[in-house]
């Protein structure tokens, strides 16, 4: 489908990156389990306030972009975390800031000594993560290519592609 069909406001795509290709805006550093994103808010509470999207942000630089949570999972996880009391929220300038509670500072006791949220299996995933990344940017450029070349530069894309696919394919092949 042609990614002029989804548009969003001010003529963008809607749901990924600004060509309509690439990786989702928001959660596109692959996707943890519920439990990651509640152990990612204690511990980061734990370090000072913070608004929801001060956490976004955050968890995004400290994994060097391969996970940033979605508002629809950091939010409603704060709403259930502030109805267990494990967290409290003022009203700060305008914004909901979060804090950690007594409750909440015992329950992150209890997880001492484990990882942090945003540092599991980031080893592991990181060639796959960046493999996923350039696939995404090669996307991308294509459609440029595609959108803005001339005749024979989209020509020459489909050549250089079909190489980079016939090479791909010969890695399996190796020993």
């Amino acid at each position: 489908m042609h990614a002029s069909r989804h548009r969003g406001r001010g003529g963008r795509p809607q749901g990924r990156g600004r060509s309509g290709w690439g990786p989702p805006r928001h959660g596109g550093g692959g996707r943890r389990r519920r439990g990651d994103v509640r152990s990612a808010i204690l511990a980061l509470l734990d370090e000072r306030p913070m608004h929801g999207y001060e956490m976004i942000q955050t968890l995004e630089e400290r994994t060097g972009g391969r996970w940033r949570p979605s508002a629809g999972s950091i939010y409603p996880t704060l709403q259930l975390l502030e109805d267990e009391g494990l967290v409290s929220a003022d009203e700060v300038e305008g914004r909901k800031v979060f804090s950690l509670s007594d409750a909440g500072r015992k329950a992150l006791e209890e997880r001492a000594g484990q990882k942090l949220p945003w540092e599991n299996g980031n080893d592991e995933e990181a060639p796959l993560q960046q493999l996923r990344a350039v696939a995404y940017q090669v996307g991308a450029a294509a459609m440029q290519v595609g959108q803005a070349g001339s005749e024979g530069q989209v020509r020459k894309a489909v050549e250089l592609l079909t190489e980079s696919r016939r090479r791909l394919y010969s890695l399996l092949a190796e020993e």
